[in-house]
């Protein structure tokens, strides 16, 4: 069996090739992160294995693949990419990628919490026009962090929070329990908290599940940060919202279109910090994140599945 890596990027290739160096593993790299899904029939050739980053796989190209049986996808949002049931359906099995950057993603989470609490991208960009422009910012010590989401992103930014004198609550889909966290009603974390961060996959329950209604329920001029997927979030509630000052301030790494269009109405707004979806860019979730798709592409090649 043969693994290609289809849309390598300069910095996931090194990893690869520095990971590929002390194994020995039928691994290829396209090192063109910009390929286009149509181009992915005639890269695979003979390779059964697909290790992806960002690409779409749309079942009706994978059709076209024909020795194409396994989908190793860079991280847990593969079906922001492709459909995995359609792909299961024409014998082809995606397998993703869990933990790899729960500290790096939380990193992210807590950094946009801060520059947004701080104002700190309005100020920047006021001060590089020549403008001295100085900003009121909310303390953070003694305020509540809502987590909605609770696995181990979430569970790292608890610990980071905790650690900065905020109180830490939380909401999940099932019962959970964590040391210094209380978790409450969708509810209560919504009305409580000062800050909402996000921590949901995208699946078909969780589309736009901080909607228009939800919102409305949020405290008034509290935080918003996303970075778990774009959708989760209905796009245009949350527009009117930053522009009414009902959301204070949004610190977002991800978008339902990404990337982002030039001119999109978020860019517009003075009281949104951006991220280039970049939460889990570090070398360390890199070094993690590579080495569990090899790990995946040896598993495969040893027993078939």
């Amino acid at each position: 069996m043969r693994a290609l890596f289809v849309d390598a990027n300069e910095t996931l290739a090194a990893v690869t090739d520095k990971l590929l160096a002390s194994q020995k593993l039928p691994v290829s790299i396209n090192r063109n992160p910009s390929i286009k899904p149509d181009d992915l029939p005639g890269l695979l050739s003979d390779a059964e294995i697909i290790i992806v980053d960002h690409t779409a796989v749309p079942s009706a190209i994978a059709e076209k693949c024909a020795k194409l049986k396994h989908v190793v996808f860079l991280g847990t949002g593969a079906r922001s990419y492709m459909n995995p049931e359609e792909l299961a359906e024409r014998g082809i099995s995606v397998h993703t990628i869990k933990g790899y950057g729960d500290t790096a993603v939380a990193e992210c989470a807590i950094a946009l919490m801060w520059a947004s609490a701080r104002n700190f991208g309005e100020m920047d960009r006021g001060m590089r026009e020549g403008n001295w422009l100085r900003r009121d910012a909310m303390q953070l010590t003694g305020k509540t962090l809502g987590l909605i989401g609770f696995g181990g992103i979430a569970a790292e930014a608890a610990r980071m929070a905790a650690g900065c004198g905020m109180k830490v609550i939380a909401w999940n889909r099932t019962p959970k329990t964590h040391p210094g966290v209380e978790f409450v009603s969708l509810e209560k974390l919504l009305a409580e908290s000062h800050v909402v961060s996000l921590h949901l996959l995208l699946n078909d329950e969780t589309k736009g599940f901080l909607s228009r209604e939800r919102i409305a329920q949020m405290r008034p001029g509290s935080i918003l940060i996303n970075t778990a997927r774009g959708a989760v979030v209905d796009e245009d509630a949350m527009l009117d919202a930053l522009r009414s000052g009902h959301i204070g301030h949004a610190g977002l790494d991800v978008f339902t279109v990404e990337p982002l269009p030039a001119g999109h109405p978020v860019t517009k707004l003075p009281n949104v910090t951006l991220s280039a979806h970049s939460a889990f860019r570090t070398p360390e979730a890199s070094d993690n994140l590579i080495g569990a798709a090899l790990d995946h592409c040896r598993r495969i090649i040893a027993t078939g599945k």
